[in-house]
C-alpha cells in the first residue's frame, strides 16, 4: 500500500507525474473495487484513501489552471531562458 500524499507534496510535481500516478491509482482504485465485489477485499478504507488521493490531484491540476498556484513546469521553463526578457504577468479574474 501507497501511503497518501499531501496536497503540498503534489503541488511540487509536474503535470506529466501527476497525469501518471492518476493512472496508477485508478488501476489500484479499480481492483480494489474488483476485490470488494467478490468479497476479497481486506481494507475497506483503502477504498476512501485512493478516492481522496485521486481527488486531491484533480484538486491541484485545477488550481494550476486557474492559475491559483504557481506551475513548476512553467516556473522551470521561465528560468531556464536567457533572453533576459520578462514573463508577461498573470491576470487574476475574480469570480
Amino acid at each position: 500500500m501507497a501511503k497518501t500524499a499531501t496536497a503540498a507534496e503534489l503541488r511540487g510535481l509536474g503535470r506529466a507525474d501527476l497525469d501518471a500516478r492518476v493512472r496508477e491509482l485508478k488501476e489500484e482504485l479499480f481492483g480494489l473495487r474488483f476485490q470488494s465485489a467478490t468479497g476479497q477485499l481486506e481494507s475497506h478504507s483503502r477504498l476512501r484513501e485512493v478516492r481522496k488521493d485521486i481527488a486531491r490531484i484533480y484538486t491541484v491540476l485545477q488550481e494550476r489552471e486557474l492559475g491559483i498556484v504557481d506551475d513548476p513546469d512553467l516556473a522551470s521553463q521561465e528560468t531556464g531562458s536567457d533572453d533576459g526578457a520578462a514573463a508577461p504577468a498573470v491576470e487574476r479574474v475574480k469570480a
